[in-house]
Formats: C-alpha cells, sequence, structure tokens
C-alpha cells in the first residue's frame, strides 16, 4: 500500500529525516511516535504528497506518489492536521460537503444522488445532525474536530493520515474521537497512520509503532514490543513503569516521578546512533 524508500529530508542545514524505510500494508494502523523534532510531521507530509523527499522515493499502491494528480491522490489518501478545521463562518454541513471535492467537476457538480445519503450517514455516525447548520466559529474544540473527521469521511479515502488530531482535546473528546476512528477503520478495512505523543494511546488503538528519533528510524514493532521502559528512555529520555492494560492486555506507560530523586543532574543528550545501539535488537 505504502512503501517509503531511503527517504530523506532537510530544511536548510537541517536534516529533518534520513535513511528512512518503511512499508504499511493495506488495514494496518500505524502509529509515529518520538520526541519533539523527531521528523513524525515531516514524514507525514512526505507520505501526503504535501512535500517532496530532496533523495529516496514514496510509493503509493506500487506506483510513485509523485505519479498522482490531485484529485486521484485526493481519492486514495485523506490528511486531518492537529488543529483540525479553522474557526470559520461555515456551517457543520457545509464543511463535510467540502471533501466531496474529489468527486465533483469543475463546476463543483457530483452526479447522482449517494452523495447526499453518505453525507447524512456521516452526520449521523459522528452525532453532527444537531450542529449541522451551525457555524464552526461557534463550536468547541472537540466539536469542530469531529466536523473535520466528517470532511475527511466525505473524502471516501483509503489511506488517512492524522497528524497529533487529539493534542487540543481533554481526555473525553480524546477516547470519543480515538473511537470514531477505530470504529471508521475496522468497518471500511482503513489503512491508518496517525502521528501520536500519548504513548497510552497510541498503544490502545494502533496496530504498530514506528519510532522516530533524530530524524532516522529507531523501531518498528507492535506496542509491546516497542513500549518497555528501557526503549522509552532511550527515546524521550524519562524513566517509566510498564503495566499490562486489564481490557486490551497490552501495555500502558506509567511515568516514574522525579521530584527529589536527583533529576536536577545534568543528562548527556542521546544522539541518534546512542538511541539505535540501545533499541538494536529489542525489535525486528
Amino acid at each position: 500500500m505504502i512503501e517509503v524508500k531511503d527517504a530523506a529530508k532537510s530544511y536548510g542545514r537541517l536534516q529533518a529525516l534520513r535513511g528512512i524505510n518503511w512499508k504499511v500494508e493495506p488495514g494496518e494502523f500505524w502509529g509515529i511516535i518520538g520526541p519533539n523534532g523527531s521528523g513524525k510531521s515531516t514524514l507525514l507530509s512526505l507520505i501526503s504528497g504535501i512535500e517532496a523527499p530532496d533523495s529516496g522515493e514514496i510509493a503509493l499502491s506500487g506506483r510513485p506518489l509523485v505519479s498522482y494528480g490531485r484529485k486521484e491522490l485526493s481519492r486514495k489518501l485523506a490528511v486531518l492536521q492537529q488543529d483540525g478545521l479553522p474557526q470559520v463562518d461555515f456551517t457543520v454541513r457545509e464543511i463535510i460537503e467540502m471533501g466531496r471535492f474529489p468527486f465533483q467537476d469543475w463546476l463543483g457538480r457530483e452526479t447522482g444522488d449517494s452523495a447526499e445519503k453518505l453525507m447524512q450517514e456521516i452526520m449521523d455516525r459522528l452525532e453532527l445532525d444537531g450542529l449541522a447548520d451551525r457555524p464552526l466559529a461557534s463550536l468547541s474544540g472537540g466539536q469542530r474536530q469531529r466536523a473535520a473527521l466528517g470532511k475527511v469521511m466525505a473524502q471516501q479515502p483509503e489511506i488517512v493520515l492524522l497528524d497529533e488530531p487529539t493534542t487540543y482535546l481533554d481526555i473525553r473528546y480524546q477516547m470519543q474521537f480515538m473511537e470514531l476512528v477505530a470504529g471508521w477503520q475496522r468497518d471500511e478495512g482503513l489503512t491508518v497512520i496517525a502521528v501520536m505523543h500519548d504513548l497510552n494511546l497510541a498503544s490502545l488503538y494502533c496496530d504498530h509503532l514506528l519510532v522516530l528519533h533524530g530524524g532516522e528510524v529507531a523501531g518498528l514493532g507492535t506496542p509491546a514490543e516497542i513500549l518497555l521502559p528501557e526503549t522509552v528512555e532511550a527515546v524521550f529520555d524519562v524513566k517509566s513503569y510498564s503495566v499490562v492494560h486489564p481490557d486490551t492486555g497490552g501495555p500502558q506507560i506509567l511515568l516514574q516521578k522525579t521530584i527529589g530523586t536527583g533529576m536536577d543532574r545534568t543528562l548527556a543528550p542521546n544522539t541518534p546512533g546512542t538511541v539505535l545501539e540501545k533499541i538494536s535488537g529489542m525489535v525486528e
């Protein structure tokens, strides 16, 4: 479905990514994790076609990503950014209808009556019926993010890219949003790639994790293989415990309290090479 081959990207003197090799199969749910500045959002930009790699190649369904036209790519792949949608005066229904752009002609027309049925199904699924005529600017953050998800769903993509989709949401809306995405993924067999900061949410919803550090791949595997205390320390420079979730059996990370435990010591910064050496051999 998606193959990243030796991809690299720089911004001036800053090398954001180097030597990225990664393959995503149809129907998988991947989480991309790593510290700030590790290249997570940059990698998502390359996969979405927003930016091109300086070297290497991104392939989608066996074709180079650069060979896709704008509308053709939009019918395959949809992107939801962390801030969702700006506080504009378009109504919720109008925002969701914008997701049908890949299927419209140059006059904005779409043949057939299936689009209206799809719009209503999305509104019902996301519990947006009561908000249909409300302007986006009048909604809460959680409501706006649901409307943004509705716009993405209206594209009927095969692949969904999420860039830190729960960053500005409280715990309730974080869980609600991830449950909606997971249900949609199961029902439609979608391929989902999500940049995640919350390791416990990533463990709950992602089948596989890609760890980035210093612009390099520092680990690939299931949450059980990746979310180990030694890996968390090597990548994030924090000490933690790993416990088993009583419902899913997957790992959940508990951070160690550091006040009064010598945290005022000077920590030697992890270089990418050091992290790779620490993680090497933990997962294949």
